[in-house]
């Protein structure tokens, strides 16, 4: 795995914080920092170390699936993005009322912890490329923290103007980079 496909791997990763986000900015009134900086820290830390805690499972179990990595980091990202897309087509409009104060603690917690279930999987991929998994960590925390903040940004400005469905991006963009593991083991 190259830095390239690290960088767009963790692009496709920040698309389910920046979705977030963007619902969570549509909710608020105006632009708050704090709050958009809150959220977008704790969103880059849970997906920068679940792909840490994935690696450090996988890893224990590495010389079992050596001769199938490839088809199992494929397997993994199929369906990561398969799941993306799904719920990014059918997720509606945000229910703004559902929750007294999203912004608290226990609350962003609790989405940053639930948006980055997927990151944890993703980690396993790195099994094969354990010279790479502290820049990619690196990586996809710096872009989950970054499209989280922007996110809320425009949430708060366009969110409502457009109907945007990121998650369906990010998943395709998953899907592709399974698909490129896959063919480069397969055609060596």
């Amino acid at each position: 795995m190259d830095f390239l496909s690290i960088v767009i791997l963790s692009i496709g990763l920040a698309m389910d914080c920046f979705a977030v986000s963007v619902s969570k900015g549509i909710c608020a009134k105006q632009f708050h920092f704090g709050l958009a900086f809150r959220m977008a820290l704790l969103f880059g830390f849970f997906q920068a170390l679940m792909p840490l805690l994935g690696f450090l499972a996988g890893s224990s179990f590495t010389h079992q699936i050596e001769t199938f990595d490839h088809w199992l980091a494929f397997a993994l990202l199929l369906l990561i993005g398969g799941k993306m897309i799904i719920e990014g087509l059918k997720t509606q409009d945000p229910e703004c009322s559902t929750i007294a104060n999203p912004f608290k603690w226990s609350t962003l917690i609790t989405m940053a912890f639930a948006t980055s279930i997927d990151a944890l999987a993703t980690g396993i991929v790195f099994v094969s490329y354990p010279e790479m998994i502290w820049k990619a960590i690196l990586i996809i925390g710096i872009s989950s923290f970054g499209f989280s903040f922007i996110g809320m940004y425009i949430g708060i400005h366009f969110g409502r103007r457009f109907h945007l469905k990121v998650e369906v991006i990010g998943g395709i963009i998953l899907i592709g980079i399974g698909l490129r593991i896959l063919l480069e083991h397969l055609c060596k």
